[in-house]
């Protein structure tokens, strides 16, 4: 079975509590939206909400525009769609594949005044009718006031804030995890689809999880990667089998030791999931231990304790660059460089952090215009301080590689490094995309657990409009797309 303790639940709770008072920095909130003017003029469309719902309170059609309709739900509050919005996000199968979940619906050709023939409310959701013209013949379109709810925007009804932060879904840990580490058994995972989704709920939370149980070969170690996804080919190659050698132009092909850092950061999309494992090692060999750090936990010291560091490091694009000279596998020698620049911490449109993207070694010349009107004394200070915390003592999982055990991690938020070592060693592993590795993990959740921020958004929406999710009989087109 799945190492899942008492111990673990207790301090993976704690540590959840330590990562949800740390907040993310967020964008200034976008300025709310004026509410279009409610018109309650005549016209030849009809509008209708059953009497019922009106009487009890709940979702109902508050009036018609020129351009757009306003609903209210249960708590009275009311926000209003375009009809173009409407005719372009309707789910009815003529506009929306069931199976591809893709737009059928050529938007571009709906007509600039195109208004609906009648609509009607239910408990359930909005019923759009559409009237016969030279676009489409008519027919009705349905949508659940979730939907609504979820994604109105004249005037938004959902903030940001107000649902959990991706952060507070992780355990941010120190090297005391060593006492307990996420670790899954080769068996569990090639076996069923449960015991993938059990491996990759680890690797979303922890940012990290051991596999015991490995067969020693290559082979092996292949088939496990690929319960995943897709293997990611590099310069590097697809599926990684060597020992220290400089062929591939990198210092990760020799036994100097490596400080905590992000693989190829000198990509415009750097690789998501990285995976080792230890085919024959040398037994007159010594060092070579490998180092974990978690760089979310970091990140989040460093905002607390230096939130102007946070912010340079946030803001100041660095350059990163592969650039190792000629081999027999590459000719012509290494030449990578990003499509632009990024900063060690990149965030999404809400200002959660979402990528650690930070190697020293592969960084090229700092300065340019970037740097205009900024101390370089400072920025230098703030990558001190940075790399203070990575290399600190409380930060770092050292371990040491055993054969038949290996070890993924999410290169996107744990850094890795290792010990110089004398001798030789054998290794395996690749890389996964990260869209890959995630589009999985979301793939199994529907089968096998449940989204919590999808799952806040339930509770949220219930108790504050009055609203539900539709049933998931019907609901697919419904979900995120």
């Amino acid at each position: 079975m799945l190492r899942t303790t008492a111990a673990r639940a207790a301090r993976a709770a704690s540590r959840s509590a330590i990562a949800r008072s740390i907040p993310a920095p967020r964008s200034p909130a976008l300025p709310r939206l004026p509410r279009l003017t409610r018109s309650f003029s005549a016209t030849p469309h009809h509008f209708a909400s059953s009497s019922t719902e009106q009487q009890q309170g709940g979702p109902r059609l508050a009036g018609q525009g020129e351009k757009g309709l306003t609903v209210a739900l249960g708590n009275g509050a009311e926000t209003t769609f375009s009809y173009i919005w409407l005719r372009d996000h309707c789910r009815e199968e003529r506009s929306f594949h069931p199976q591809t979940k893709q737009r059928l619906v050529d938007t571009f050709k709906i007509p600039a005044d195109y208004r609906p023939s009648a609509a009607r409310t239910t408990n359930e959701g909005l019923y759009i009718t559409w009237p016969e013209t030279a676009f489409e013949s008519s027919y009705e379109s349905f949508f659940p006031w979730s939907f609504l709810a979820e994604h109105a925007y004249n005037p938004p009804l959902l903030r940001t804030k107000d649902l959990p932060s991706p952060l507070e879904q992780k355990v941010l840990w120190s090297k005391e995890i060593a006492k307990d580490v996420p670790t899954v058994t080769y068996e569990e995972v090639m076996e069923s689809e449960k015991g993938v989704y059990e491996w990759l709920k680890q690797i979303d939370v922890y940012g990290f999880s051991f596999v015991s149980g490995i067969p020693g070969t290559p082979e092996a170690t292949e088939a496990l990667i690929r319960r995943i996804a897709f293997i990611r080919e590099t310069h590097y190659g697809g599926f990684w089998d060597f020992t220290a050698n400089l062929e591939h132009g990198d210092l990760a092909y020799s036994d100097v030791r490596l400080e905590g850092h992000t693989d190829t950061t000198y990509f415009t999309d750097p690789c998501g999931l990285q995976l080792f494992h230890l085919l024959s090692p040398d037994h007159t060999h010594s060092g070579g231990h490998n180092l974990l750090i978690d760089g979310f936990r970091a990140a989040s010291i460093l905002r607390t304790q230096h939130p102007s560091f946070y912010d340079l490091l946030s803001t100041l694009p660095i350059p990163s660059h592969a650039s190792g000279s000629g081999s027999a596998s590459l000719p012509s020698g290494v030449h990578m460089r990003p499509l632009r620049r990024f900063p060690v911490f990149n965030h999404d449109e809400n200002g959660e952090l979402v990528i650690v993207r930070w190697n020293g070694d592969d960084r090229g010349v700092v300065g340019g215009e970037a740097f205009e009107g900024k101390t370089m004394d400072e920025w230098y200070e703030a990558l001190r301080t940075w790399e203070g915390i990575l290399r600190s003592d409380e930060a770092q999982l050292w371990t040491k590689f055993e054969v038949g055990t290996a070890v993924i991690f999410d290169n996107l938020r744990v850094l890795h490094g290792r010990s110089s070592y004398t001798g030789t060693r054998r290794l395996c592993g690749a890389y996964v995309n990260g869209d890959d590795y995630r589009s999985r993990l979301r793939g199994l959740q529907k089968q096998f657990g449940e989204d919590p921020r999808r799952k806040a958004l339930q509770e949220l929406l219930k108790s504050r409009y009055g609203v539900s999710f539709v049933d998931k009989e019907k609901g697919g087109a419904w979900e995120d797309y």
